[in-house]
């Protein structure tokens, strides 16, 4: 099972999405039986078998052993993953797009970063793990709090100066065998509800 499965196709999402299916997926870390799910979300066997089957159908949740009863046999279903994210892509062409943005310093902005990074990253995870191979990433998550507006401009200057520097120093698009790469950088308000979890 990977970590996280970045959902493409608009139909799997709309499986995924129903919120019995979702806490189905939820209940499948572990391998279990349609009737051990039952009891265990209260509801009948019947429809948790058919939910089952639509998730299987859609590549969310596979078959991970059968075991033989007598003359039944009961199959024990895992997720296809740990976790899911619903990629932009499943959109179609209403998918947010930061080529569509009028305003670069606009929210709206920044979440069609976050939704072109999603659809980016996960087709070139899929198309990596299909071909057996390491998709080279870097990531940088931080907290940073501001005494003042003053002092979260200046350090938007230096930061800006320090990366453009850091581009001109490395960017060499002639060297042979060269591949570009995308660089983000964002910042914004930390939601009120992260500060209460991490409090």
């Amino acid at each position: 099972m990977i970590e996280i499965e970045v959902i493409s196709d608009p139909a799997a999402a709309s499986v995924a999405l129903d919120p019995v299916r979702s806490r189905l997926l939820a209940e499948l870390a572990e391998p279990a039986s349609a009737a051990a799910l039952a009891a265990r979300v209260g509801l009948p066997r019947q429809k948790v078998n058919y939910h089952l089957r639509t998730l299987e159908a859609a590549g969310l949740v596979s078959v991970a052993e059968e075991r033989r009863w007598g003359g039944l046999t009961e199959r024990l279903l895992v997720a296809s993953a740990e976790s899911f994210v619903v990629s932009p892509e499943a959109l179609g062409p209403v998918a947010a797009d930061p080529a569509r943005s009028r305003d670069r310093l606009a929210a709206s902005y920044l979440i069609a970063l976050g939704a072109r990074l999603v659809r980016e990253v996960g087709d070139l995870w899929r198309r990596a793990r299909k071909a057996g191979k390491h998709l080279a990433t870097l990531s940088v998550d931080t907290e940073i709090s501001f005494a003042s507006p003053a002092s979260r401009a200046a350090f938007t200057r230096d930061l800006t100066q320090a990366v453009t520097e850091l581009v001109a120093r490395y960017h060499d698009p002639q060297a042979p065998g060269a591949r570009p790469h995308r660089l983000v950088v964002v910042s914004h308000p930390l939601p009120t509800s992260s500060r209460r979890k991490d409090s």
